[in-house]
C-alpha cells in the first residue's frame, strides 16, 4: 500500500494504527514522505513502525508525483492506496482482496466510506451507482475514492498518476484507467473514513471545482471519445464552473459581500438552472438577515 505524507504529522500514526490492525496480513507499507514541511515530526510519528514500513523521502512533487513515487518503490501486483489523515477499517484489505478474487476481470475495487471531521457527526461519501464507466464517471453517477485497491498493470496501462495535476489527480487516473481498458467495481461495505478538515485542498470547493475542470478539458485531447462522450464532458465542464460560482458565492457572502455573492449566484445559475440556487438568490436578496442566520445554523450543523 501506498501512504503519502504532507503536512500531517499530526494524523499518521492513527492511519498507520488502521494499516497494522488488518485482519489481512502479508502485506508492504510504502510511506512517501513528499518533501513535507514538518519532517521531524512526521518521522517521531512514524517511528513506532519504522522496521515494518518502506519510507521513502523525496522532494515535494504534490499527491499525484507521491503516489507514483510510492507505486515504484512498492513489490506487489496489487497497490492500495491511503491518504495519511484517513483510517482503514480492519477488514479493509481482507474485503477488497476477495472482491478482486471474486471478480477477476475487475482491475479496480473501492468501497463505500464515511466522511468525518470539519463538523459533529459523519457523512456518507456519494454513492455510486450503476456501472463505472467513463460516461458515469464525468457524469458523478460515480465516484471513484482515492482509497482503492488495484492491480498494478492497470495503473501502469494508464501511465500512472499525471503529476503535472495538483489536485483531481485521482478522477484524472479513473477516467484513463477505463479508457485503457481497466474495469472498475465497487461494493457497499463501508471500509474507509474519509477525513475532512480545514486546511486540506479537498476541503476548498472552489479549488475542487476548479481543478476537476482542468481535468475534463485535459480530457478533450487526451484519449479518444465517441459523440455522446464529448457531449457529456463539455456538459459536465459547464457543470463544474456553474459549481465553482456557486461556491465562490456562498465564500462572498460569508465574508459579508453581498453584491458579489449575488453576482456569482446569477453567473452560477445561468450554468446550473437550480431551483435550489433561485430560492437562495431570493432570499439573500430579501431577506439577508435571515439568510445569515440560516447560514451561520447550517455551518454550525455540519461544519461546512
Amino acid at each position: 500500500m501506498v501512504i503519502p505524507c504532507y503536512n500531517t504529522s499530526g494524523f499518521v500514526a492513527e492511519t498507520l494504527k488502521s494499516v497494522f490492525l488488518q485482519t489481512y496480513k502479508g502485506y508492504e507499507v510504502v510511506v512517501v514522505n513528499d518533501g513535507s514541511p514538518d519532517t521531524p515530526e512526521l518521522e517521531r510519528a512514524i517511528e513506532p513502525w519504522r522496521d515494518r514500513i518502506t519510507y521513502v523521502h523525496t522532494e515535494n512533487c504534490g499527491l499525484a508525483g507521491a503516489r507514483n513515487n510510492g507505486i515504484r518503490a512498492s513489490h506487489g501486483d496489487l497497490i492500495a492506496f491511503l491518504d495519511s489523515d484517513d483510517i482503514w477499517e480492519p477488514n479493509y484489505l481482507q474485503v477488497q482482496v476477495a472482491e478482486l478474487d471474486r471478480s477477476p476481470t475487475a482491475d479496480i475495487v473501492y468501497p463505500n466510506a464515511m466522511i468525518f471531521g470539519g463538523g459533529p457527526g459523519t457523512t456518507e461519501f456519494p454513492r455510486s451507482r450503476g456501472e463505472v464507466t467513463y460516461s458515469s464517471l464525468i457524469q458523478e453517477t460515480c465516484v471513484v475514492m482515492v482509497s482503492v485497491l488495484a492491480r498494478r498493470t492497470a495503473l501502469e496501462r494508464a501511465g500512472l498518476f499525471d503529476d503535472r495535476l495538483r489536485s483531481c489527480e485521482d478522477f484524472d487516473m479513473w477516467l484513463r484507467c477505463v479508457k485503457s481498458g481497466s474495469r472498475i467495481i465497487y461494493h457497499r461495505e463501508t471500509l474507509v473514513r474519509y477525513r475532512r478538515r480545514p486546511g486540506s485542498l479537498s476541503a476548498d470547493e472552489v479549488w475542487m471545482c476548479t481543478n476537476a475542470t482542468r481535468v475534463l478539458v485535459k480530457m478533450r485531447d487526451a484519449v479518444p471519445m465517441s459523440d455522446e462522450e464529448r457531449k457529456l464532458l463539455e456538459s459536465a465542464v459547464l457543470r463544474f464552473e456553474g459549481k465553482k460560482l456557486f461556491f465562490e458565492g456562498k465564500r462572498a457572502f460569508k465574508d459579508g459581500d453581498v453584491p458579489l455573492a449575488i453576482d456569482r449566484l446569477e453567473k452560477s445559475n445561468a450554468y446550473l438552472h437550480s431551483p435550489r440556487v433561485r430560492l437562495i438568490l431570493l432570499l439573500i436578496r430579501t431577506a439577508p438577515s435571515i439568510a445569515r442566520t440560516a447560514y451561520a445554523w447550517r455551518s454550525r450543523l455540519t461544519g461546512a
